[in-house]
């Protein structure tokens, strides 16, 4: 059964930036026509948000012009736009969440394929509802992310800055007066966010640690039930939950301040902004259309500083879960076969000798199992061990089966130690 692993959990690099989604990129690069394509779908579809502002212009500039026909090239022109961004979103849509689907199918693959060759000593160490969590919890985040989060980042990042340069473009005098609340904006996302990317680390861990409690008990029902535990055990699990559900709502909390913060200086300084601008209409220094045009771009950028700020935490969230994945595919395991393996002779023979060997197993390095342990069997012999629990029976077959190396001593088959052949070649 698997141990308890809290304090590591506890004790695991916490999440320091959102470039720890660029472990991520080895299993987007075989998907690189599917992510140039989403690209493209993004960009198109972003473009053309950029481009119906100026059409809405038009029209609004058009109604003071006798010229019905022209008022409708200008109508159709609109619809057009609207259709094309239509069918480029829903091409964003198929593209972006297909990827995201392929890319965690083959992550949870990975993942799996990695923690089934590892050792048991690797077991003793991590709760396998953990492991389970990881495969399930983290890789959902990141599906999210990838299906949607990023797509939606990113068409906010051209959304923000071809939204400036428009605005700039429309009227230098109210972009310049936009730029003023930029840094207002700025500083809550920085400050909060470094609070958020701690807090989302620190609830996935105990999410983590809550279904490996649950995949511990259920596992050892039966024990649980015979010493009448179940009232204790209920009580550790939910122990476990209300931490988790505490993590979470103070990442809820801070993601919460944060959206509001950013939210209401954006649209504040929005609206003090086009009061200056209709003043300027009042004035005639800008026609009705152009501040209809600012008006819509203003809101384009205000829309996606907001989206941004609550993606950024979606990205940390994400970021958390990538690291806790990695740590899955690149953990070393204690137990590994020789780059050059020797081979058994065949016909093998089959006999087995234990010469001094000392073991203990790493959850408890103190409690010898094995002491200086000498065993020789000759092949085709058979033999019982026989003794108390905990006298290493169990032991001497793990040892056989090379799940753990001995601290000291050889386990050897037809003179052969065990740690010098590829474990496939003798538990076969």
């Amino acid at each position: 059964m698997a141990r308890n692993s809290t304090p590591e959990m506890e004790n695991r690099e916490k999440s320091k930036r959102v470039s720890a989604l660029s472990g991520l990129i080895p299993f987007l690069r075989p998907y690189k026509t599917m992510v140039i394509l989403s690209g493209f779908a993004l960009v198109l579809t972003a473009t053309i948000s950029l481009i119906l502002p100026m059409a809405v212009r038009r029209v609004v500039d058009g109604f003071g012009e006798n010229n019905a026909h022209l008022l409708d090239q200008y109508f159709g022109a609109a619809l057009g736009i609207a259709a094309a961004l239509a069918v480029g979103t829903g091409l964003r849509y198929y593209l972006v969440t297909r990827l995201g689907e392929r890319v965690v199918a083959d992550i949870r693959k990975a993942v799996f394929d990695r923690v089934i060759t590892l050792s048991p000593a690797f077991y003793e160490k991590i709760m396998t509802g953990e492991i389970l969590s990881r495969i399930t919890t983290d890789t959902t985040v990141i599906q999210s992310v990838i299906g949607s989060s990023v797509s939606v980042a990113l068409r906010n990042v051209l959304l923000l800055f071809g939204g400036m340069g428009l605005m700039l473009y429309t009227s230098a005098k109210l972009t310049g007066l936009v730029l003023l609340i930029v840094p207002a904006v700025v500083v809550p996302i920085i400050v909060l966010g470094r609070r958020l990317r701690k807090l989302s680390r620190e609830n996935q861990d105990w999410i983590a640690a809550s279904s490996g409690s649950a995949s511990e008990l259920l596992g050892a029902v039966q024990t649980v039930q015979a010493f009448t535990q179940e009232k204790i055990t209920a009580d550790s699990f939910d122990e476990v939950t209300e931490k988790a559900f505490t993590s979470a709502k103070r990442r809820i909390g801070t993601r919460a301040t944060m959206t509001i913060i950013v939210i209401f200086l954006v649209f504040s300084g929005v609206v003090g902004v086009l009061w200056i601008g209709a003043r300027d209409v009042q004035s005639g220094a800008m026609s009705a259309g152009e501040l209809v045009q600012f008006l819509i771009y203003a809101i384009l950028v205000a829309g996606a500083v907001g989206a941004l700020s609550e993606i950024w935490g979606e990205l940390q969230r994400a970021a958390g879960a990538t690291e806790r994945l990695v740590e899955l595919l690149n953990t070393k395991d204690s137990v590994t076969d020789p780059a050059n393996p020797k081979t058994l002779p065949r016909p093998v023979r089959g006999a087995i000798d234990f010469q001094g060997v000392s073991f203990a197993y790493p959850t408890r390095p103190d409690h010898i199992a094995l002491k200086d342990a000498t065993i020789s069997i000759a092949p085709g012999e058979t033999v019982a061990l026989v003794g108390p629990s905990g006298a290493g029976k169990s032991t001497i077959i793990q040892l056989l089966l090379r799940f753990y190396d001995p601290q000291s001593g050889q386990v050897m088959i037809d003179g052969i130690d065990l740690r010098e052949l590829a474990r496939a070649d003798f538990r076969e």
